[in-house]
């Protein structure tokens, strides 16, 4: 009879851990979050444990009970922006977290049976010099929150060479699902279309419109965590998509889809971006970050090559354009992430989303010539 294994998520309230793809190869999971009740109802057949990974004691007594074959750290302070409000706090639960889940496995004399993945990330990289990171890049954060990814990140290495845990790190890039948080960039982008469509509101306010990054959805990057963890020698990986978009693009391509096709005018705290002359989208300085990172692209080569990793999902639909782009013709039927998360959003608000077909024919009757720019 074939033994089930364990497994302990942390953070699992979130986008990644309330994923589908996260119990892949049977395991069940357990909770250390007292927010159960935001926890899907199709998560029902878990077993949720009260704890925090600011708290030694509890983290301990969790580990030690449950004796978890595998482990995922996704619980953090993950907001690089608040990260500048609230750096101690992110300290604590994005940087020492790491330390105390590691600490605690040790303790409980688990070193040797259970396997830990910890979610680096992209802002790690910070303000690179290269246009391409992978994991032989340099480490440059520049907020908070980045420092304290590092600190995880290393903290791993440490354990993993001190006491022979099998630990490993994915630095993930940017990755949405419709179960993003509503404080990030795509999420106010299509929370907010659907708030305008709906007669809510007028205008959406955003920050940097000229930062870019590695798009991909939240299900692909589940799915890299656990093909971590069956490997036979730990190994940290970059995990992205290595194509990039700014949130000027995402807005573009997010609006047209909804029916609302941009005109951009003006720069910097001027700029606006208007639809038949009434302006939906403004930049405010008050979601500025104090130190900004322009642009994140990954290499994600290595987990590809040795993992058979790869994203299923794009930016948007895939399609052929035909050498006309007023006639492009399209052949998806691919529901890919800027398309899906507008589609929930939308629907959560009571609205008729479009269809795919529908559209694929905005996005070719507004874009046209730039969606190429668009498209992976």
């Amino acid at each position: 009879m074939t033994t089930l294994r364990r497994a302990l998520i942390t953070g699992i309230t979130g986008q990644d851990g309330s994923g589908e793809h996260i119990g892949l190869g049977g395991a069940p999971g357990l909770n250390d979050s007292p927010a159960a009740a935001s926890v899907p109802a199709l998560f029902a057949g878990l077993h949720l444990h009260c704890g925090d990974v600011v708290d030694s004691t509890s983290l301990f007594d969790i580990i030690s009970r449950v004796r978890p074959h595998e482990v995922y750290n996704l619980a953090a302070q993950s907001h690089v922006k608040v990260s500048f409000d609230m750096p101690i706090q992110t300290t604590e639960s994005t940087a020492v977290g790491v330390l105390r889940v590691l600490d605690a496995i040790r303790a409980a004399g688990l070193a040797n049976e259970t396997r830990v993945f910890q979610a680096s990330s992209s802002e790690m990289f910070g303000s690179s010099s290269v246009d391409l990171q992978n994991e032989e890049t340099p480490f440059k954060p520049c907020s908070p929150y980045g420092v304290s990814k590092l600190y995880g990140h290393f903290t791993v290495q440490t354990y993993r060479s001190a006491y022979g845990i099998f630990c490993v790190s994915g630095i993930l890039f940017n990755h949405e699902s419709p179960r993003r948080g509503t404080t990030f960039v795509s999420r106010k982008i299509t929370m907010g279309i659907a708030s305008i469509l709906k007669g809510e509101r007028l205008c959406l306010e955003l920050g940097n419109l000229d930062a870019r990054r590695d798009w991909g959805h939240s299900r692909d990057y589940v799915k890299s965590m656990w093909l971590m963890l069956q490997q036979k020698v730990p190994k940290d990986y970059v995990v992205a998509t290595g194509k990039q978009h700014s949130v000027r693009e995402f807005c573009q391509l997010a609006f047209a889809i909804a029916n609302l096709p941009l005109q951009w005018k003006g720069k910097g705290l001027q700029e606006v971006g208007s639809c038949g002359g009434r302006i939906l989208v403004r930049v405010s300085s008050a979601h500025f970050r104090p130190t900004e990172v322009d642009a994140l692209k990954g290499d994600a080569s290595r987990i590809r090559s040795e993992l058979n990793w790869r994203p299923e999902t794009t930016f948007t639909v895939r399609f052929a354009p035909s050498t006309n782009s007023s006639t492009t013709n399209f052949s998806g039927g691919t529901v890919e992430l800027v398309f899906e998360m507008l589609q929930c959003d939308m629907r959560l608000a009571g609205l008729h989303p479009p269809t795919l077909s529908e559209c694929n024919q905005r996005i070719a009757n507004h874009i046209g010539d730039a969606a190429e720019l668009l498209f992976d």
